[in-house]
């Protein structure tokens, strides 16, 4: 049992020299994502750099810990991002995303081979079999011929030598996380209600 992942997650970050970012441009707005619950096979950590421009057009880079797992199933998932100083009078503007609802138990949010880039992350934490220092580049191979595909995400580069943390299962309940980017082979996003309101309404 680990209390928390925000310590592993510093960890993680572990900015190997030669790391690069995500398979694309990253804009200049985190983005804030808050569930109930998360349940994780194949779980993968490891640092990288999420790189892109500022608001104001400036390049921009930012350390993070990647976060991987092969199928991952959320409840009550929120996510938000606020938009700052708009012009004719709008002022900050917050678009907030939830879905999965916590009292229907069959439309927790589904996501396949799905990647996070993330700067903050604070949760209960529960892992089975989990190993910690691991060279990223050897994510997927395990003793005695065993392999999982969650390696480090097709169409981005990490150091092979750098940190890395993996697990067969993980389980997060109370997430509160800070991202720049999300990547997924597949995300189900069942009662997926999208508003826009004036000011800062953030998940948390």
């Amino acid at each position: 049992m680990v209390p928390s992942v925000i310590a592993t997650a510093a960890v993680g970050v572990g900015l190997a020299q030669g790391a690069l970012a995500a398979s694309f441009s990253v804009s200049g707005q985190e983005f804030k994502v808050s569930a109930d619950s998360l349940e994780g096979d194949d779980f993968v950590q490891y640092g990288s750099v999420a790189a892109g421009k500022d608001l104001k057009g400036k390049e921009q880079a930012a350390p993070v810990a990647v976060s991987g797992f092969s199928t991952a199933y959320i409840t009550n998932m929120c996510q938000s991002v606020v938009t700052p100083d708009l012009p004719f009078g709008l002022g900050n503007v917050t678009l907030k995303l939830k879905a999965g609802d916590p009292k229907k138990k069959q439309e927790k949010v589904y996501a396949k081979d799905i990647y996070l880039d993330v700067s903050q992350l604070d949760a209960d934490a529960k892992f089975k079999n989990i190993d910690i220092g691991v060279a990223a580049g050897d994510l997927t191979k395990f003793p005695e011929g065993k392999k999982t595909h969650t390696g480090i995400q097709p169409n981005t580069q990490a150091n092979p030598n750098g940190f890395s943390q993996r697990a067969e299962h993980a389980t997060l309940t109370n997430v509160r996380q800070q991202a720049w980017a999300t990547t997924a082979g597949t995300f189900k996003l069942p009662g997926l209600s999208l508003r826009l309101s004036k000011g800062v309404d953030e998940c948390y």
